[in-house]
């Protein structure tokens, strides 16, 4: 179905998720502060929370199958990249509140608020999805980032969570500088920042070597590689991901970086040519750090969150090679790739929720020995939630996949990136040091007779075993994965195109 974007009415039933989505939320936020904060209050807030990301995830699904497409570029996509993103980024959020229910019930944390945010958090996802202006982009991004700030020291009791959300807020606002500072010096040499007249623009004027281009993509460079912890702009993730709640730093690792990775992709995809190497040949070297970075320093880790803090950065490498290749190829690897890792993720940390009492005690290493013997069922499922974040084969499920379908883009691109590749294939043989070791801890040590806890309620263990299930079934066919993944996305069609088309002389 065809819709104008100059159209006020139009553009309003183009973004329709959205505004279901922030609709639902005001009206919640509404109800959460009309009643005194308490246990029931928080449960019904949370439950209503996932009633309305199920419907938000309805009508997306909807708009996808109805295809609905622009009569001309505007300043919000209509395509199926943006619908397969909001999915991933929906599913993430109904996971993360399910947890959150369980959670905030377990370490006395009252506030119906803070299913609210998660919901606002969702709504700043889905516009960096839609957006295809640079302001969008800063909007969306700055919407998520308030939410996790507020998230991060939800639970007031916590020194850890109050230190972590003032490093992440204070640097944070530094990295919103960056990225303002690179949309300005873009605007400055193309005179707009609509991301498809940006990249006309570079290739009209053959302005590729720039100061103003080479130094503008420079800073949207910084400013995207904090919000997705890709090295060296990593610092703050290890001690907000520790400091956090659970459900929230699992959100922070899959949800939000996915959103962040999905507006990446559509700037680089569209706004620059895709042999454009003041950009690429940054991208690969900012893959190659981080990839190293994070899967080294996570090998030292013995506390659960700061060792999944570290593999999260790891994966922002893995994710920044599919960017890397500028070929429709490369996109379809990072969506498949998101939806997995959402999933790998999300049941890791539901777990990590599962292990400990008040106070988020159990965030050793050493605090999952033996669990095979108590929770053998738990000790199953993270096991396939390890091996699939390592990539390994049946057991890891999808995992396995998503990692070779990078790996597949890279090496098919028209310049084939087969460094990127080796050094993929070898740093993952380095995370199974530190995924092995856990699967070792939970199978091979006994259970000390002061072990945490083993707990978890009804919301957690659904999200254990949904998240666990659909890793290993769409590990034996992940066909139909893969066949939403090349469905078409307009994105995905500019970007092979800017790959294969050759860049215009410099003036």
């Amino acid at each position: 179905m065809p819709l104008d974007l100059a159209n006020p009415i139009q553009l309003a039933i183009a973004l329709g998720p959205d505004l279901i989505m922030l609709t639902g939320a005001m009206i919640l936020l509404v109800w959460s502060a009309w009643r005194p904060d308490g246990a029931g209050h928080q449960r019904a807030v949370g439950i209503g929370s996932l009633v309305l990301t199920v419907i938000t995830g309805a009508a997306v699904i909807w708009y996808l199958l109805r295809g609905f497409h622009p009569t001309a570029a505007g300043v919000v996509a209509v395509d199926t990249y943006r619908w397969l993103a909001d999915i991933i980024l929906l599913l993430g959020t109904a996971l993360t509140i399910a947890m959150a229910v369980d959670y905030n019930e377990r370490e006395g944390i009252g506030s119906a608020e803070s299913h609210v945010m998660l919901l606002f958090g969702a709504s700043g996802m889905m516009l960096l999805a839609a957006a295809r202006d640079l302001i969008l982009v800063f909007l969306g991004i700055e919407l998520v980032s308030v939410c996790v700030y507020a998230l991060s020291a939800m639970n007031r009791r916590s020194v850890r969570g109050a230190e972590g959300a003032l490093k992440y807020f204070l640097l944070g606002a530094f990295a919103t500088g960056f990225l303002l500072y690179g949309i300005a010096l873009l605007y400055g040499a193309t005179g707009s920042t609509n991301i498809a007249t940006i990249g006309a623009r570079i290739v009209e004027l053959g302005v590729t070597s720039s100061p103003l281009i080479l130094i503008g993509v420079a800073l949207l460079l910084v400013g995207f590689g904090f919000k997705v912890a890709l090295a060296p702009f990593h610092m703050w993730a290890p001690d907000v991901y520790e400091g956090a709640p659970t459900p929230v730093t699992a959100y922070m690792a899959a949800s939000v970086k996915a959103a962040v990775f999905v507006a990446f992709l559509r700037v680089w995809a569209e706004a620059f040519p895709g042999r454009f190497v003041g950009w690429q040949g940054a991208v690969i070297g900012l893959a190659i750090v981080t990839m190293v970075a994070g899967n080294v320093i996570a090998l030292l880790q013995r506390n659960i969150k700061r060792l999944l803090a570290y593999s999260s950065i790891a994966h922002a490498g893995y994710l920044l090679v599919a960017i890397a290749t500028g070929t429709a190829a490369g996109v379809e690897a990072l969506l498949f790739y998101l939806f997995a890792y959402t999933l790998a993720t999300m049941g890791a940390f539901a777990i990590v929720s599962s292990v400990g009492s008040l106070g988020d005690s159990g965030q050793r290493v050493d605090d999952y020995a033996g669990l095979w013997g108590v929770r053998p069922w738990l000790a199953a499922a993270m096991t396939v939630f390890m091996l699939a974040l390592l990539g390994f084969p049946i057991i890891g499920g999808i995992g396995f996949f998503a990692k070779w379908y990078v790996i597949r883009a890279a090496i098919t691109a028209p310049t084939p990136l087969v460094l990127l590749a080796v050094i993929l294939v070898l740093t993952s043989a380095i995370s199974a040091g530190y995924y092995l070791y856990v699967v070792m801890v939970m199978f091979m040590r006994p259970r000390p007779a002061d072990a945490v806890p083993v707990g978890g309620g009804g919301l957690t263990r659904a999200v254990i075993i949904a998240s666990a299930i659909l890793i290993l079934a769409l590990g034996i066919y992940p066909q139909p994965l893969l066949d939403a993944a090349r469905a078409g996305p307009e994105a995905a069609r500019r970007a092979n195109a800017a790959a294969v088309a050759p860049s215009p002389a410099p003036r």
